[in-house]
């Protein structure tokens, strides 16, 4: 049995999904970030289920990807049974989406998620009433404490085998007749997979991509564009606003007949939200959120690193008492304790502090309210307001960063905030920027730099948008409530995050380690550092060593730091480099070309032609940043 998690966003339903599956997919509160569709299969009491989590949509109406990526997967009619995930203290508006699924009919189950937070807003939910008009079973579930949960495959084997298909919720007797002219209209072959009913309503509203199936038979589309014509002239409003209206006032009716509101207290919980989007408080609170987070995380890596890195370095010492030292296995060991203890004593102590800061603002559900906050600053530099959420992804990775540009309808926007998010530093970069300037000048330098880079995009932003205009719409999206975040879920989370450095970068970073030690017994290390002296000497004014470093950094940027500790033999970097080069070496480091991963997502995201443009503008961008802050330090520092 196929069974389809669908709902809107931050129903709950991809940590409901999450809780059945295990953690196959990374959840946030805010909407936009699952595009694709995850599948999985769970097994209970013997019977095998494949369950689906689609992205989460407001409506069935093909107006984004997401949107249509979910009705293509419903209309297929690979789904058995679909489970609508409804936030159960958003009752009255999530219902407008269950209307629409209704029309799909396929057996369906309602399941009233976070009904302890419509509990604490004073909204009681009379369920038996609730399943009775829409005829099929309502489950209540707390997806993050895992309540509830048992009753979703019991409730979708009753959808199923009994085929409770939801019951139609009509609109007014006018509206009605009119869906009914166009049922009469449609051809047989046009409906022969898709019922009726939904496809004249979605016709009504004007739907884009039902209309391109409906162009092949010119006299029923122009019937249709009468009756919408005359509904508009009868209602003084476009037919997809008639159709809204109605869907809204239905929703209002079942909400009032099953749910008792009564006057809620205003919790801490309410109050510290209002402090964190006070339009003058909560830019000075998001500055020491952000700050504080950095600095934890410098100062957790720099007492873990510390003393793993001299362990370490101990054991490459003691390698000449066991194999013969100049020798190739002398070099292949070298390369392999290099690698491994780059990762283990560099990467992950600052990795992991900060992808817990990460997931435990994503779980409380502060980045929605930093998107709210930073919606004037976008629109100051010419972007919509939501553009600011694949910036806030990209801190994690670039590459779910770029995909996240889906959810910009203007291919303008897509376009200028994929090419900024290259710019964001990502984990890896944050690895660099803590790893250089926290360990060896410090906390307050590495902030400054995060500063910097700010500032930088926000530059180019404002001349990409000079040079490509165009008026952006205002921001409108979902703010979620603050939530306690559950140890499972951030322990979960982390390791998601964590186990892809583990499986894929480690071993790359390994694999590389051992190539660069291959290159020094062979002296090719030198051949390509004097191939790439001209930038990395004359210009940038770094150690020649550091070339080859640079070009390890395509495959991920962390290896760049990692390679560096290899290629100077050292890993106390300040005995060998000097502050400026320290600093010149990280501003490159962070601008130049995108890693391979963020190159294939712009590739699929904005074209070749566009990710060539990105990439050869993150190198001038690098080269020139570089020696304006080498020029800078040399005087401040020689002053």
């Amino acid at each position: 049995m196929k069974i389809a998690f669908i709902g809107q966003p931050n129903a709950g339903k991809s940590t409901l999904f999450n809780s059945i599956a295990g953690y196959k997919t990374v959840t946030a509160n805010f909407p936009g970030q699952t595009v694709h569709y995850t599948v999985s299969k769970v097994t209970v009491a013997n019977e095998t289920f494949e369950i689906v989590d689609l992205p989460g949509i407001y409506s069935l109406t093909a107006i984004d990807k997401a949107e249509l990526e979910s009705r293509k997967f419903i209309l297929s009619g690979q789904a058995n049974v679909i489970i609508n995930v409804i936030d159960a203290s958003t009752l009255s508006r999530s219902l407008e989406l269950t209307l629409q699924l209704a029309e799909l009919q396929v057996p369906m189950v309602i399941c009233l998620n976070m009904i302890d937070e419509a509990k604490r807003k004073g909204i009681d939910i009379n369920v038996e009433k609730l399943s009775n008009i829409f005829g099929i079973p309502v489950i209540e579930t707390i997806a993050n404490k895992g309540i509830g949960l048992d009753r979703i495959f019991t409730s979708a084997k009753e959808a199923f085998y009994k085929n409770l298909i939801p019951k139609i919720q009509y609109f007014h007797k006018d509206i009605e007749e009119r869906i009914h002219e166009i049922e009469k209209i449609l051809p047989a072959e046009f409906t022969s997979k898709i019922p009726k009913r939904y496809t004249a309503v979605k016709l009504l509203e004007g739907d884009t991509e039902l209309f391109k199936e409906i162009d092949r038979y010119p006299e029923v589309l122009n019937k249709i564009n009468e009756i919408r014509e005359e509904i508009k002239i009868s209602h003084g409003r476009h037919t997809d606003t008639v159709i809204s209206s109605e869907r809204h006032a239905l929703t209002m009716n079942i909400f009032e007949e099953v749910a008792k509101v009564v006057e809620p207290n205003k919790t801490l919980r309410e109050k510290i939200d209002d402090l964190l989007t006070n339009k003058y408080l909560g830019y000075p609170l998001l500055f020491f959120i952000l700050f504080g987070i950095f600095f934890i995380v410098f100062e957790i890596g720099k007492f873990i690193e510390e003393p793993l890195i001299n362990k370490f370095d101990s054991l490459i010492q003691q390698l000449p008492e066991y194999v013969t030292e100049d020798s190739f296995m002398f070099f292949i060991l070298k390369g392999l304790l290099e690698g491994f203890s780059g990762g283990l004593g560099v990467a992950i102590p600052y990795l992991i502090p900060f992808f817990i800061g990460l997931t435990i603002l994503e779980d409380i559900g502060y980045l929605p309210r930093m998107a709210f906050l930073m919606d004037t600053v976008m629109h100051r530099i010419g972007l919509h307001g939501k553009s600011i959420l694949p910036f806030i992804i990209s801190y994690g990775c670039n590459v779910p960063g770029v995909m996240a540009t889906r959810i910009l309808e203007s291919p303008r926007d897509r376009f200028i905030t994929a090419a900024l998010s290259v710019f964001v530093p990502c984990a890896a970069r944050t690895t660099i920027i803590l790893g250089l300037i926290g360990a060896y000048i410090g906390g307050f330098a590495a902030a400054g730099l995060y500063i910097f880079n700010l500032f930088v995009i926000m530059i180019i932003g404002t001349i990409f948008t000079k040079f490509i205009p165009e008026i952006t719409p205002g921001l409108i999206m979902e703010i979620p409530p603050l939530r306690i975040p559950t140890f499972k879920n951030v322990f979960m989370k982390t390791w998601l995050r964590l186990k892809d450095f583990m499986i894929v970068a480690w071993p790359l970073l390994v694999i590389s380690s051992i190539i660069l030690s291959l290159l020094e017994y062979l002296n090719l290390d030198l051949f390509l550092n004097k191939l790439f002296s001209p930038i990395v000497s004359w210009i940038l004014g770094l150690p020649e060593q550091t070339g080859i470093t640079l070009l390890f950094g395509i495959l991920r940027k962390e290896l760049s730091m990692i390679m560096l500790f290899q290629a100077m033999d050292t890993t106390n970097l300040n005995t060998v480099m000097t502050k400026i080069q320290l600093i010149t070496f990280t501003i490159f480091t962070i601008f130049y070309i995108p890693c391979v991963g963020t190159m294939g997502a712009l590739i699929r995201e904005v074209g070749t032609k566009k990710t060539i443009l990105i990439t050869a503008l993150s190198i001038a961008i690098a080269i020139i940043l570089s020696i304006i802050v080498r020029f800078i330090f040399s005087i401040l520092y020689n002053s």
